[in-house]
Order: structure tokens, then sequence, then C-alpha cells
């Protein structure tokens, strides 16, 4: 069976099916494994990710985070998303980020992602951000999607080529990478069949 987005009346807290993966906001009763998750993989995500304070990797950190995950989504601010293996499955193996919604005249949003080192290679990222993108595009009425990775990331580099992202410039010195300022290529990707319809689903 194909990618599907499951969805019902009143504008439900997204839960996102793919061939392999489950994405949905977190709960507090995933806070553990979330946890689990930055801590088991700190190392492998510190050369792309800013540096993280002993606060990051706490239980209270996360319990916040949740929170303001559900209220972001219900506020139309962000999107952030678990990557689960399977329908029941408490283990992460990713996190997805839509964020910095903006409506008026721009409905665009930033993208950001995250896998487990255990879960390279077996395209899975792809598969989550392909349906994820579909649901924003669809269901949230996004009209573009921006995505920026270091210049020595390829496998970012690849991964947005295959999605579509198109290429827009470098920044120099865009984010405080790690320790040290550093330049980002800017991608984005643009919802061809957007109509002003698409940009009231939201609120519907």
């Amino acid at each position: 069976m194909g990618p599907a987005i499951v969805n019902s009346l009143c504008r439900p807290r997204p839960h996102i099916r793919t061939e392999r993966l489950i994405l949905r906001l977190p709960e507090l009763s995933d806070v553990p494994e979330i946890v689990r998750f930055v801590r088991v993989n700190r190392d492998f995500h510190a050369p792309w990710e800013p540096s993280r304070s002993a606060d990051y990797y706490s239980p209270e950190y996360w319990t916040d985070q949740v929170e303001r995950s559900a209220s972001n989504f219900a506020d139309d601010r962000a999107l952030n998303l678990f990557l689960f293996a399977s329908q029941g499955d408490p283990d992460i193996i990713g996190r997805l980020n839509f964020s910095n919604f903006v409506r008026g005249a721009a409905h665009f949003c930033h993208c950001g992602y995250a896998l487990a080192e255990s879960a390279q290679g077996k395209g899975l990222m792809e598969e989550a951000l392909r349906t994820a993108i579909r649901y924003l595009f669809d269901d949230v009425g996004m009209h573009r999607i921006m995505a920026n990775y270091l210049p020595r990331n390829v496998r970012s580099a690849s991964l947005l080529a295959r999605l579509g992202f198109q290429v827009e410039g470098v920044a120099k010195q865009y984010l405080l990478i790690n320790g040290r300022w550093e330049d980002h290529v800017l991608t984005s990707l643009v919802n061809r069949d957007w109509t002003q319809a698409c940009g009231e689903t939201r609120n519907a």
C-alpha cells in the first residue's frame, strides 16, 4: 500500500503514515524516548546543529517542548514531527520540523530534519519528507518550503535535490553551528498547484 495521510474533521493532530514510517506530533509519554534519541545521537548530530546546553538533553526540556509543539501546531506557527518505525513502535528514529510559518502574502515555512545514525542509508528521510511535504502543501496550505544546509553536507544536498528543492544562493555565516559561524546553501520547493483556497484550508 502506498503512502497515506490520515485525516478527519476539525483538523486533528497530524498522523502521517508512509510505507515504513509513522510521523506525528510528540506526546508527553514520548519524552523518555525523545531524551534517549537526542542523547544517543548527540555526537553524530553535533557537526550539523547549534551547540546544545545540558538542559537540551533533560526530560524537563523535552516536556516543555512537547507542550510547545502542540500549541505551535494549533496556533499555525510550526509543525514538529517525530519519526517512528511503525505503528505502536516507541522507538524514535528521526525528527522533521517545519517552522516559522508565515501567512498573509507569503504562505511559507522552513524545514529542518535529523535522522538517527542507526537509520542512515535506508532512504527513510526521503520517504518521510515526500509525504510530509504533501501534507504541508495539501492540508496546511503552504506555497513555499525552504531548507538550508552546510555546503559540505553532501547527503542533505543530494536528498533535497531528489525532492525537487532548487538552490537559490549561499548565505555567508548564516548560522552558528557547533560553535562556528557557517555558510549555508539556500534552497526552496514551491507548491505549483497552490491556489487561494489552499491558503485558507488551515483555518477551515
